[in-house]
């Protein structure tokens, strides 16, 4: 199979989904005449052109709002956000509107809309542009989250999206998009099925997103010192794979979250409760948690991967668990 990078498979989900359905239209910052922020949408506006493929103004509440409005008139937009701390601005339009409208028009209406956005640190950009919100996002009722972290699931789960008839969140890890890996053509992916990306039967390392990589390297560093461990992507954050979690932990019988969000009332810590209500007696040692350091994120870089989860954390933190 060819290589391809993640930014290349989140336009190629795209593309393929706009040649299959006219429905099918990109509305966001920077995303035409640019090519998007982060480069994903280039050439996209001189292939489909501005109908589109449309540049929007600096007012996130209103373009994710028209593009709330064009799912709900039978339109399939996809939304595009630059950073996820901009999604805030448009909080609204999510929470209130797209994720309440089929519930509140008793089933008449379906909001069918996809809503991309960069997240995570890492990328040198300061307390304003380094968050982590997605498991905000999971937290709401109506909401889909998808996390992708690898090349096949940022066109897989964006595809994936695209399909639902309700809205989702895609939260693409900033750090991920210049990633390489193998251009899959797999069976269509659903949201809510996390996958074992090693397997291991010491210890469990479950995380998502940009954290899957550092996951990877600790459970590499952790082997060369006789540990184990398995590494679980959880995927998506809603629906939650909890089956797969609770499979994992039976397996090695100790679990360490790693969660770039700030740690208190981080998604790492709807994890562990359901750790805790699903398979306590499974448990050898308490769960784990790496997560950010609670501070706004530092600019400075050595402060910056300081603040962050690391394999060298990772691995701390699953040493002590025996």
């Amino acid at each position: 199979m060819a290589k391809t990078t993640f930014r290349e498979a989140a336009r190629t989900a795209m593309r393929e989904a706009m040649r299959a359905d006219p429905r099918v239209f990109l509305m966001g910052e920077d995303v035409g005449r640019y090519g998007g922020a982060f480069a994903v949408s280039l050439g996209l506006l001189d292939e489909f052109g501005p109908e589109r493929i449309r540049d929007t103004p600096l007012s996130e509440s209103t373009f994710v709002g028209a593009g709330i409005g064009a799912a709900i008139g039978g339109m399939r937009p996809i939304v595009e956000v630059m950073t996820i701390n901009f999604s805030l601005l448009a909080l609204d339009q999510i929470v209130n509107t797209a994720a309440t409208l089929r519930h509140m028009s008793g089933g008449q209406l379906s909001v069918p809309i996809v809503i991309r956005m960069a997240s995570g640190g890492g990328r040198g950009l300061a307390a304003q542009h380094s968050h982590s919100f997605e498991g905000w996002y999971a937290h709401v009722p109506g909401l889909k989250v998808a996390t992708p972290a690898t090349v096949a699931d940022a066109k897989g789960l964006l595809l994936a999206a695209l399909d639902d008839p309700d809205p989702v969140v895609v939260c693409e890890n900033a750090t991920l998009y210049p990633l390489q890996g193998e251009d899959t053509d797999d069976a269509p992916m659903r949201l809510g099925v996390a996958a074992v990306r090693r397997a291991g039967k010491n210890v469990s390392l479950i995380t998502y997103g940009g954290s899957l990589p550092k996951a990877l390297k600790a459970a590499e560093d952790l082997a060369a010192q006789g540990i184990d461990a398995e590494v679980l992507d959880l995927r998506s954050l809603r629906p939650l794979d909890v089956d797969a979690i609770v499979a994992t932990v039976a397996k090695t019988h100790r679990a360490v979250i790693v969660d770039e969000m700030w740690r208190t009332g981080s998604f790492a810590a709807e994890v562990t409760a359901q750790i805790m209500e699903r398979a306590f007696d499974e448990l050898d040692a308490p769960v784990a948690r790496v997560c950010s350091v609670e501070v706004p994120m530092p600019y400075a870089k050595h402060l910056e991967d300081a603040a962050l989860p690391s394999p060298g954390r990772i691995v701390a933190a699953a040493k002590a668990l025996f």
